[in-house]
């Protein structure tokens, strides 16, 4: 049966330009083959309720509408890419049953472990969804050096433009997980991070998570409006919420 990692991680957020924020939080992601059979239990469980657990149709698609990996060979193939030997997925679990992940990943490795392919699968809180493709343009390994840059077209926040250039780095290990997202756009920028230790899953930290982290997605959807209150407050322009791209995924 399939390991599933549990990383108790931070995410650290900076906005830099006319106003400036930034915030460092606590925070809790799954990460697991998304295609190998999985031993159910109370503590974490796939498709079914658990006090941790994962939905196919949280991902892979629209919010509701997910296919799981099934989806991500799609899109690989129909972008030219070569099929992976194994597809993980890094998100938060549901909660006692809620979710929220305004970003999770679909990690996909080739037969000798090596990251060739990465989908960054992001969701605002209006319920709309995009994804970007991060690939080398040799689509050759994907080092933690490497810097995968992919246009902006995604309404993320009421105090952003959509607008700029990402930059992706990974830097996936056995024994730890690190993720970084610059937004660069003229004078205006965020950097967003996620870093934590991969341990495997059971249920001592999952009862550690909801003691330190309750309400789990409950949790982060309250500090992203308590953020959003804090940039209105320091005079952020608001701008309303556009139609999402027709196209689900882009690089």
């Amino acid at each position: 049966m399939s390991q599933v990692d549990h990383i108790a991680g931070h995410t650290w957020h900076g906005r830099k330009g006319e106003v400036r924020n930034a915030f460092r939080y606590s925070i809790d992601y799954v990460m697991l083959d998304a295609e190998a059979p999985l031993e159910d239990s109370f503590v974490f469980a796939r498709n079914r309720a658990a006090l941790f657990s994962i939905r196919e149709r949280d991902h892979g698609g629209q919010p509701g509408q997910g296919r799981g990996a099934a989806w991500v060979r799609e899109v690989v193939a129909a972008h030219g890419l070569e099929s992976p030997a194994r597809i993980m997925l890094l998100a938060q679990p549901r909660v006692l049953g809620h979710v929220f992940n305004p970003v999770s990943f679909w990690l996909c490795f080739d037969k000798k472990e090596t990251l060739r392919a990465a989908i960054a699968e992001v969701t605002n809180t209006y319920g709309d969804r995009h994804c970007y493709l991060c690939t080398r343009e040799d689509h050759a390994a994907i080092t933690p050096e490497d810097r995968i840059e992919a246009t902006k077209i995604f309404y993320v926040s009421p105090f952003q433009r959509i607008g700029g250039t990402y930059s992706f780095r990974f830097d996936i290990r056995a024994d730890r997980v690190g993720i970084w997202i610059d937004l660069t756009d003229g004078n205006f920028g965020v950097t967003a991070t996620l870093t934590g230790k991969r341990r495997a899953l059971g249920l001592v930290g999952v009862l550690r998570a909801l003691m330190r982290r309750p309400f789990g997605s409950r949790r982060v959807l309250a500090l992203i409006h308590w953020q959003a209150l804090k940039l209105w407050w320091k005079g952020a322009r608001f701008r309303a919420r556009p139609e999402p791209p027709a196209h689900e995924v882009s690089r």
